[in-house]
């Protein structure tokens, strides 16, 4: 049997290490918070300077620029009445290395295709009709094998691959539609991957099960979009600003959302949410880290009761948490209420809000354009 004395003893030097841990923590995330503010207003400096000296706003990429000064449309139908019957076709019209905005009109219909958009071919837009979007529709899986005798993994098994930069989609419907038995294991699914820069989506819908939507690497933009799973459907190290979407898990049983896998504290990583909406069919967390800087933040953000009291997990690792920066700031709603919160989750002030409620998060004045 321990002695009293001993014992107590060990309970000091347990609440020590867990206060030094804890103050550890916060000094992390105070730096992150810090870094940001910081850059933020860097670039809000350096923008006004160069007002000052040229007399205007500073403007878009001069390669965009010039790409959206002279357009050219094609046109996809299924029913042979344009000039393809397929997006693939479309896409593979095109030379590489285009240096023009190429829009690409879809017709309403669903288009059984598995897409990639390459790297050789930057300022593709997708528009779909805002009255009847066509859908662009899959069902693979990570373990489905291959043209190469392989399996897909998550990579691959995108519905639709986006490795080029500067691409847009506006009203267009994308889904994975693999199905799993009940009681069966959900694998990997995902409809959209974005692997290219500063890519940008208005309107769309992403369906699917598990890892939806894998937003993989890259600046992105989301406005008004629908984004639908059941686990960790929005995933990957993008970073991306979600405004005025609408999130909803599909899950019966206690899932997750966000799996964002910052991997380096380059802070140069992470998710924001703004004025979005995340409703659920059973309970759910708002994220978990996949990796060990993961990045995360909701703001004037309606949150049902589906939303789990204490918000975030961990993943079943103490290890991610320790440097896993997840914040809120002036959501609504009865999943927004904090007071059960797990105490490693943020809520931002003012002044650390600002960095993440803006298109600047995104360096959005110099690539963004109306749709």
């Amino acid at each position: 049997m321990v002695p009293r004395r001993c014992f107590h003893l060990i309970l000091l030097v347990l609440s020590c290490l867990c206060f030094s841990c804890r103050s550890e923590m916060e000094s992390d995330f105070d730096k992150w918070i810090s870094w940001n503010v910081k850059n933020y207003q860097r670039k809000t400096i350096m923008e006004k300077r160069y007002r000052n000296v040229s007399g205007n706003v500073q403007g878009l990429d001069p390669k965009l620029k010039k790409a959206e000064s002279n357009k050219v449309r094609l046109k996809v139908s299924q029913d042979g009445s344009a000039q393809f019957k397929s997006i693939t076709e479309a896409l593979n019209s095109i030379q590489p290395y285009n240096i023009r905005r190429v829009i690409i009109s879809i017709a309403p219909g669903y288009y059984r295709e598995k897409i990639v958009v390459p790297k050789t071919l930057p300022f593709i837009t997708f528009l779909g009709d805002v009255r009847d979007p066509p859908t662009i529709t899959g069902n693979d899986t990570q373990s489905v094998t291959g043209s190469d005798g392989a399996q897909l993994r998550t990579f691959n098994s995108a519905t639709v691959a986006v490795n080029a930069s500067y691409f847009m989609a506006i009203n267009i419907n994308f889904e994975n539609t693999a199905s799993f038995p009940i009681g069966s294991k959900v694998e990997q699914a995902v409809a959209v991957r974005i692997t290219g820069n500063k890519t940008a989506f208005y309107n769309c819908t992403f369906s699917g099960v598990q890892d939806t939507l894998y937003d993989h690497k890259g600046l992105h933009y989301f406005n008004n979009c629908t984004i639908k799973g059941s686990v960790d459907f929005i995933c990957g190290h993008g970073k991306s600003l979600y405004e005025g979407c609408t999130i909803r898990s599909i899950a019966n049983n206690m899932t997750s959302i966000t799996a964002q896998s910052g991997s380096n504290p380059s802070y140069d990583s992470g998710f924001s949410f703004k004025n979005s909406m995340v409703i659920g069919d059973g309970p759910t967390y708002l994220g978990r880290p996949w990796g060990n800087y993961s990045q995360v933040v909701f703001s004037y953000t309606y949150m049902d009761n589906s939303v789990l009291p204490k918000g975030w997990e961990d993943w079943n690792d103490t290890k991610r948490y320790m440097n896993a920066y997840y914040g809120e700031y002036k959501c609504s709603g009865p999943g927004s209420n904090t007071a059960g919160r797990v105490p490693w989750a943020r809520m931002l002030n003012d002044k650390e809000a600002q960095v993440f409620i803006g298109t600047q998060y995104i360096d959005g004045n110099t690539w963004l354009i109306s749709p």
